[in-house]
């Protein structure tokens, strides 16, 4: 397969800074909108990555992130969102960005051409066997993501990626592929916009699809989530006023006691 980056291709649009801004946030709108459809058509493949990474988190393996500049930090965004939204170790889905987290809020110089750092970035965890490793590139060509993939892949550790290029070194290297191709950003090469919008779609998506099949939601509802402020006590109470029908006072008596909207209700059952 002949690799095109058409991340990098020139925009559909030219002139961008004689438009109005109506004309700016319009044309922007209508690219974005193509973004859910190309996710749509690899959601076969986000299956695929799902059900591998439930088998592995069932036996005690660990969810890893990788990326660098934009694309590490969604990785990030989304590992750091799992414990207070499913109440799960911070040690269950990990981000790594290169440059570490100074790159979180401040770009590192070439930190994401080094070939030997995203491997010993992994390393640091112990990443082994019982783990997943998914790389997040827009380009695909990301050597620190790259060879750290290929490392996984020689140790025998279930590797994925997402992308936006197809038949890009990245992609050929993931065993799990995830490739949504959106095409040329609006402005040309600033793949922190439709590429970055793809790959925190799927990011949510493998997430969140994986918690629940892992059982950290009940119904529709955040059972495990970590009662961090004042908003979610007031939810989770409602939560309890609505599933055991008893007073918002009882029910706030509950959550406070045990800690979790799981456990107030067990413990409910089980005392009664």
């Amino acid at each position: 397969m002949t690799f095109t980056r058409t991340t990098e291709q020139d925009s559909h649009y030219d002139h961008l800074e004689k438009m109005t801004t109506t004309e700016l946030l319009s044309n922007i709108n209508i690219e974005d909108k193509t973004v859910p459809n190309a996710v749509e058509k690899v959601i076969p493949h986000i299956e695929k990555l799902v059900d591998v990474i439930v088998s592995k988190l069932e036996k005690g393996g660990r969810l890893f992130y990788m990326g660098a500049g934009t694309s590490g930090r969604l990785g990030v965004v989304d590992a750091s969102e799992c414990p207070p939204t499913f109440g799960v170790s911070p040690e269950t889905v990990i981000g790594i960005i290169a440059g570490g987290d100074e790159a979180i809020r401040n770009a590192v110089e070439f930190a994401e051409d080094s070939k030997n750092q995203g491997w010993e970035d992994l390393s640091s965890h112990n990443v082994s066997e019982k783990d997943v490793v998914i790389g997040i590139a827009a380009s695909g060509t990301t050597p620190y993501v790259i060879s750290a993939l290929k490392k996984c892949n020689e140790k025998n550790i279930i590797t994925g990626c997402i992308t936006c290029n197809e038949g890009s070194p990245l992609a050929l290297t993931a065993v799990y592929p995830i490739v949504p191709v959106v095409g040329p950003e609006f402005v040309t090469g600033s793949s922190r916009m439709k590429a970055g919008t793809a790959q925190k779609l799927v990011l949510n998506m493998i997430s969140t699809a994986t918690m629940i099949k892992l059982g950290h939601i009940k119904g529709n509802k955040m059972v495990d989530m970590q009662l961090s402020n004042e908003k979610l006590v007031k939810r989770g109470t409602n939560m309890i006023m609505t599933s055991l029908n008893i007073p918002e006072k009882e029910a706030n008596t509950l959550l406070l006691t045990y800690g979790s909207v799981r456990k107030a209700i067990h413990e409910y059952h089980a005392h009664k």
